[in-house]
């Protein structure tokens, strides 16, 4: 089952973690002030065939800053086009509304933050033309668990993953993996590589990013690369999103 695979994939990431963290000293990996225990994110990813936009906010409530508890929520929602096999390779509007409510738990080793998260979601889909070669019609619920991985193997480098997986499908999972470097003292720009799989579909990206880039009291990200998808598709695309904490 792919959830189950999922878990084990976060489980040995989460082991691996801690080894790495065993060995490596030195600052925080967060950015969060004593205090702050609310954060709240959204942002937007557009390409030539989708647009998609998602918001939500992180709750800790012994801090941001601190090993402990953390209440995810979020909401996602957007349309995208594809090819479909079972109306003779017609082009299709899709349209979907996710929202979930993930409890979890953030590890802190040094400059490693590790977050886990399970939960209940529900997502509603439909498609013009109807699409009888797809099962994601309508309003259903499902389970949803979520990985997410900052490590700095020095103050002036990162390293990110993000993993998600949801049991609406067989196939349904995202993941991210970024790494970067320390610019001008106030963000981290490097290579991302992300796949994103929904039932038969997939969708590859190779990019640019820049994270953690502070205006005031907002961390902004941003990034652009090319995307390639299993309906043979290529296009550009491109990524910004904001939290802020308080």
């Amino acid at each position: 089952m792919l959830l189950l695979r999922w878990a084990g994939v976060a489980a040995a990431a989460v082991t691996a973690s801690m080894m790495l963290c065993g060995v490596t000293g030195g600052a925080s990996a967060g950015s969060s002030r004593p205090g702050e225990t609310l954060l709240l994110f959204s942002g937007t990813d557009l390409w030539r065939n989708g647009l998609f936009t998602h918001g939500g906010l992180l709750w800790s409530p012994d801090g941001l800053a601190r090993e402990g508890f953390t209440f995810k929520m979020a909401v996602a929602g957007g349309a995208y086009r594809y090819t479909s096999g079972a109306l003779g390779n017609a082009t299709v509007l899709g349209r979907e509304f996710k929202a979930s409510v993930l409890p979890g738990w953030r590890f802190k080793f040094d400059r490693t933050e590790i977050k886990i998260f399970a939960g209940p979601e529900i997502q509603s889909h439909g498609t013009s033309p109807q699409d009888p070669g797809t099962s994601l019609r309508g309003t259903r619920a499902a389970f949803r668990m979520a990985f997410e991985f900052w490590h700095q193997p020095t103050p002036w480098t990162m390293l990110a993953a993000d993993i998600t997986a949801s049991t609406i499908s067989d196939n349904d999972y995202a993941v991210r993996l970024a790494a970067g470097w320390q610019m001008m003292e106030n963000f981290y720009a490097g290579p991302e590589f992300q796949v994103w799989s929904d039932e038969d579909y997939r969708q590859y990206r190779l990019g640019l990013h820049l994270t953690r880039v502070v205006i005031k009291t907002e961390e902004w990200s941003l990034a652009a690369g090319w995307a390639t998808d299993s309906d043979d598709r290529d296009g550009f695309y491109t990524r910004i999103g904001v939290l802020t904490k308080m």
